[in-house]
């Protein structure tokens, strides 16, 4: 006889009143389990649903921080120049209803300007948001397994994965139901397909130079690609 799986549930207290169960690493949830726990463990930081298996991330070293901190950066530089396009990291996306991520950074457009994810009456981001940055250690991470095929499923356009122990940025874009991976030009700068003007100096970000890294930017959203698609979604709205 084949075993059954035995889910987590919430237990009966002495007086039968519900006990709601912690989040742990490898529990089975629906989505919606997963939720009301985390929402009861304000201490967590970081916890994922993925194929329906609860993932609690190891403690956060300063690599990783460091690194977060520049992607945002680059991030917000840009949205600075390009309305009704949004960034944020560390947030909860729900994508289905087996996998609630939370990645270190996205950029979206907003659905009212033909952006193709929605903010949830909760305030949660359902759907792909367009770009997806994870941070990580190695290409041994869940970041270019597991998620990498949930994203792709999920409609996610472009995704970054930087393996900050390899000093290595992969910069993938979605074509024909694959990630196909950019290549850098000559001076190792990566331009995203999807938000023009959205340029990545990769030696420069790798090695903490803001000052470099802000200045690729600036001169991406002077470009005529980059008018045409701030007119572009003006005209969408």
């Amino acid at each position: 006889m084949a075993a059954v799986l035995k889910v987590p549930s919430d237990e009966k207290t002495a007086n039968g009143s519900l006990r709601l169960l912690p989040l742990e690493n490898g529990d089975r949830l629906t989505r919606i389990e997963f939720e009301r726990r985390y929402a009861a463990m304000p201490a967590t930081r970081k916890a994922e649903l993925i194929e329906g298996v609860v993932q609690m991330p190891s403690p956060i070293r300063i690599e990783h921080q460091v690194a977060d901190g520049a992607v945002l950066f680059w991030l917000g530089a840009y949205v600075a120049s390009t309305p009704h396009v949004q960034f944020g990291g560390d947030g909860s996306v729900r994508l289905d209803i087996d996998n609630e991520v939370q990645p270190d950074a996205l950029l979206r457009i907003e659905a009212e300007y033909g952006g193709q994810s929605s903010v949830s009456a909760d305030g949660f981001i359902e759907g792909a948001p367009e770009l997806v940055v994870e941070i990580s250690g190695s290409s041994a991470s869940y970041d270019l397994h597991a998620k990498m095929n949930i994203y792709r499923r999920s409609g996610v356009r472009e995704y970054i994965v930087w393996r900050v122990y390899d000093r290595v940025i992969d910069w993938f874009v979605l074509s024909e139901g694959r990630y196909v991976a950019l290549a850098a030009d000559s001076d190792g700068v990566l331009t995203s397909r999807v938000f023009p003007g959205l340029r990545l100096p990769v030696p420069a970000i790798i090695a903490g130079q803001l000052a470099d890294l802000l200045a690729a930017v600036q001169q991406g959203v002077q470009s005529a690609e980059h008018a045409a698609f701030v007119a572009r979604l003006t005209a969408d709205a």
